[in-house]
C-alpha cells in the first residue's frame, strides 16, 4: 500500500508539515505501519514534482523554515480515483485501516457504501474459511488450523464492528458534502 495516498488524503483535510505527517503516522505504527523519514521526504518530493501538492516555507521566529504541504486540485483527483478504486476493491485489512483513517475524505453516503462493501468482502471471506474446513480429503496442519480459526476471529470481530458501525453512521450528524469536480467522495 503505498503512503502516497495517504499523505494525500492528510493533506486534503488540512496543510501539514513533513514533520506533522509522521508524527501522526508514528502514533498509529502498531496499526498502520508507520514510514521513516527517509522514505517520507522522497514522497513528498514525488507529489511535489507530480503537482499533487504545493509547498510554502513559513519562517518561525528563530528558527529554519518550516515547509508545509498543501495538496492541489490534480491531488485531490487523484486521491478521489484511489478512494473510488479502493472502496471497490478487494482492499487488504491495512488498505482498508488506511482508508479508515480518511474517513472525512468521503462523503457521508460514499462512506456508508465503502463500509457496506467491505462488509461485503468479509462475509465472502468469513464464507470461504468456514468452507475450507468442510472439505474431508484435506487434512490441515496445526498451523494452517490456527491461521483458519485466527481468520474467523478476525473476520467475526470485524463484522461486529461493521454492522455497528454502519447502525450508529445514519444517526451522526456528518459533514454536508461539498462538490469538487465530480464531487464522489470528497466532500
Amino acid at each position: 500500500m503505498s503512503v502516497r495516498y495517504f499523505i494525500l488524503g492528510f493533506l486534503s483535510q488540512k496543510p501539514m508539515s513533513g514533520y506533522d505527517i509522521k508524527r501522526f503516522l508514528a502514533r498509529f505504527n502498531w496499526l498502520i505501519g508507520s514510514p521513516s523519514f527517509g522514505s517520507l521526504y522522497p514522497v513528498l518530493h514525488a507529489l511535489l514534482k507530480d503537482g499533487l501538492v504545493t509547498v510554502e516555507a513559513i519562517p518561525p521566529e528563530g528558527k529554519r523554515p518550516r515547509k508545509i504541504y498543501s495538496i492541489t486540485e490534480a491531488g485531490r483527483a487523484v486521491l478521489r480515483e484511489w478512494l473510488d478504486q479502493l472502496a471497490v476493491s478487494d482492499a487488504s485489512l491495512k488498505a482498508f485501516l488506511m482508508s479508515l483513517f480518511l474517513a472525512g475524505t468521503f462523503s457521508p453516503a460514499g462512506l456508508i457504501t465503502h463500509l457496506q462493501h467491505r462488509r461485503t468482502q468479509v462475509i465472502d471471506r468469513h464464507a470461504a474459511l468456514e468452507q475450507s474446513a468442510g472439505a474431508p480429503d484435506e487434512e490441515m496442519d496445526l498451523g494452517q488450523c490456527l491461521a483458519r480459526g485466527y481468520g474467523l476471529a478476525i473476520a467475526a470481530a470485524e463484522l461486529a464492528w461493521l454492522d455497528s458501525t454502519l447502525d450508529w453512521l445514519p444517526q451522526q450528524s456528518l459533514p454536508m458534502e461539498v462538490v469538487q469536480g465530480d464531487g464522489a467522495l470528497l466532500r
